[in-house]
């Protein structure tokens, strides 16, 4: 669901184990493995509580936890504890689809006009679409419209309800079928065709073909009913207390909840042990290489190789030795799991944990079975992990230097070139890699200092020419990860004229605010969640990354594939009440100019208009420093940000009506059309 690599918070220095099960004999290695893997994410990397099982050949043969479900009254993580699964999600509305391919329902390789007929684009290349390609994230669809998907304590359902209508007035980043570049959108679009070919709802079809058949009892949706104080609760290092419940209601794409245990049974569908659920020919499809289809070349030892619904068939380090390990992560806001079965062993692990990342508890999954395969006699020893020296700079052939050139990634451009066989680059990776230097070593290749990443430039089979990137994650007491990927592709410049350059410079560094988000968002938990901030380059004519084609419109430029290419856009701006708007990802958001100081305007009441617009407001010097209360309808709510964007109250999360208004801040309120907020404003 969200980006697959998150910024670490503050960590919780308390781990407080439960009683481990085990099923067969008990691997003493394995269980303290386990143990010290897990206090280490909880004291290191920023989750607050961790759960895991492993299961063998369809016995549960570990159980353990870490760290607390409520830091308030430290309450521990226990077996029954529930967590939000994020996009592992995506393997439940596979198998879904795949039961009703095997019922002969439908066929993935026929255009998903065929079964939901009312999906239409402004592109006529989405007429050739598949269920196969929704699966193996080829459908080139842009990515993901996120608006109002992932909410605090509230079952809103229009991220399902509008897609559609929202799909028509898009285009396709590439045609179907070209490449796989991770897309949310496409597994929305099957969660749609499950229920349009069954008949029922998406959380009804769970309930019936999978939860039932397998005895889950914590695997839910946030659309049903069950006990929500059993969900491991949540935290933001901005906020003292424990956040609501989150529902991530975009349920195909990341909206499940469950437990380590019953995930990992999950996992016995997914190995092939439960042909009542789903058909052997269904598992084997599903552990396909899809990847190797398309301009993306594969070779490399990587953590994503797209299968249909997994992100790796062929994970790393199992390759290593000579195992194949299907691997799912997946992470919300505030969740973040994993996945990972070895089908030919009949072994799976699954790892959830509240706060951290599903980076974190991949390299935790993978070390955990490593040492399960060992104890079993699977692998005779544990190969160490992959060490790198400082790299030697040899003279660079010249024409290496025809790489130099304008380059573009999703939101973002820049200017590479290459001096005397050296390249300064930007943060990589989703600015996982810092901004550093690279030498030329030979080969192709380009190094940083430390030696862990290595560049090359690759001309694919599309023609187009992109900056590879193989790079070597470590996580000091948790384990190593490998990600092969491309991070940034080469444009061509787009000369713009003068008239036109106005305009987009009067644009670039503006903040435009999402006026359509709704006020329970999980989005307002930080202001960069609901800001969009306009970067432009009129001497090339790009703007945040998309290229210029007249003064009030751009269309996504880069065509990347893996991971880095996701959720690409288009920038349209318009006119409304004298007022420049952006209408992007299937949202609108106001300039920054048009917001008015909250000083201005009747200061005893603020309501939201007629079009249940969100209304932003600056705080100003005259209203700084002053304190605001606000009576609020149940249905509405407001945040006040400091000036650096961080939240000081948000009172969907607080509950709390009463702020002190920092100087150079933003202020939001939001709920239903015609909602009154009272508002009164006193010297501190």
């Amino acid at each position: 669901m969200k980006k697959m690599v998150s910024v670490f918070i503050t960590a919780m220095l308390l781990t407080i184990p439960v009683t481990s099960v085990f099923a067969q004999t008990n691997h003493d290695p394995v269980k303290e493995k386990a143990k010290v893997l897990a206090s280490k994410i909880v004291s290191g990397y920023g989750a607050s509580g961790i759960q895991y099982a492993i299961r063998d050949h369809g016995s549960l043969v570990l159980s353990d936890s870490a760290g607390v479900s409520d830091k308030a009254n430290k309450q521990p993580i226990t077996q029954n504890t529930m967590f939000g699964i994020g996009s592992v999600s995506k393997m439940y509305v596979t198998a879904a689809a795949m039961m009703l391919a095997d019922s002969k329902k439908i066929e993935l390789d026929k255009p998903l006009t065929t079964y939901i007929k009312e999906f239409k684009m402004a592109d006529e290349r989405y007429k050739k679409i598949t269920p196969r390609m929704l699966m193996n994230h080829s459908s080139g669809l842009y990515g993901s419209h996120y608006g109002n998907g992932t909410m605090f304590d509230d079952k809103d359902t229009s991220n399902h309800d509008e897609l559609l209508e929202k799909l028509k007035s898009e285009h396709l980043k590439a045609n179907p079928g070209e490449f796989s570049v991770y897309c949310n959108d496409g597994f929305q679009l099957l969660e749609l065709l499950v229920e349009r070919v069954s008949g029922l709802s998406y959380s009804r079809f769970l309930e019936t073909h999978v939860s039932k058949p397998l005895q889950l009892t914590s695997t839910k949706t946030p659309l049903d009913s069950f006990d929500r104080n059993r969900l491991a609760k949540i935290y933001n290092p901005a906020v003292d207390q424990a956040l609501p419940v989150e529902n991530v209601n975009v349920l195909g794409t990341g909206g499940l909840y469950s437990t380590a245990e019953e995930l990992s049974k999950f996992g016995e569908v997914l190995i092939g042990n439960r042909t009542d659920i789903l058909s052997e020919k269904s598992v084997k499809a599903m552990q396909s290489h899809e990847y190797r289809n398309g301009v993306w070349v594969p070779e490399e030892n990587n953590t994503i190789n797209y299968g249909l619904g997994w992100d790796a068939v062929r994970l790393a380090p199992f390759d290593d030795y000579g195992i194949t390990a299907l691997s799912k992560g997946g992470d919300t806001q505030s969740y973040h799991a994993v996945l990972i079965s070895l089908p030919e062993h009949d072994i799976a692990i699954a790892v959830l944990s509240s706060g951290g990342t599903s980076i974190h508890n991949t390299a935790f999954a993978s070390n955990v079975l490593l040492e399960y395969a060992k104890a079993k006699g699977i692998i005779k020893e544990i190969l160490p992990e992959k060490t790198f020296q400082p790299p030697v700079k040899v003279d660079m052939p010249s024409d290496m230097q025809a790489y130099s050139g304008l380059y573009g990634s999703v939101g973002k451009s820049a200017n590479l070139e290459i001096k005397n066989g050296e390249i300064d680059l930007p943060a990589l990776l989703g600015e996982v890699i810092p901004a550093q230097k690279y030498v030329y070593t030979g080969s192709g290749q380009f190094k940083n200092n430390d030696g862990n990443v290595t560049l090359s430039f690759d001309q694919a089979k599309n023609g187009k020419t992109y900056l590879k990137l193989n790079t070597y994650l470590n996580f000091p007491g948790v384990g190593q990860f490998v990600i092969v990927t491309y991070d940034f592709q080469k444009l061509d410049p787009n000369p713009l004229d003068q008239t036109t350059k106005t305009v987009w410079e009067h644009r670039n560094g503006k903040n435009y605010y999402a006026v359509d988000e709704k006020i329970t968002s999980v989005r307002y938990i930080n202001q960069a969640g609901v800001t969009i901030k306009i970067s432009v380059d009129t001497g090339h004519g790009y703007a945040s990354g998309t290229k210029i084609v007249s003064e009030n419109k751009t269309v996504n430029a880069a065509a990347i594939p893996v991971i880095t290419g996701r959720d690409v856009f288009d920038l349209n701006f318009y006119q409304k009440n004298h007022q420049e708007y952006l209408s992007t990802h299937g949202q609108a958001y106001i300039r920054e100019d048009a917001i008015q100081p909250f000083s201005q305007g009747n200061s005893e009441i603020r309501s939201i208009p007629s079009d249940g617009k969100t209304v932003w407001y600056k705080i100003d010097k005259k209203s700084a420093n002053r304190v605001l209360t606000v009576k609020a309808p149940a249905s509405g709510g407001f945040a006040v940000y400091d000036a650096k964007g961080t939240v000081v109250n948000f009172s969907k999360v607080s509950g709390m009506h009463t702020v002190v208004l920092p100087e150079g801040g933003m202020i939001v309120f939001g709920g239903n059309a015609g909602d009154v907020f009272k508002i009164d404003l006193k010297n501190n």
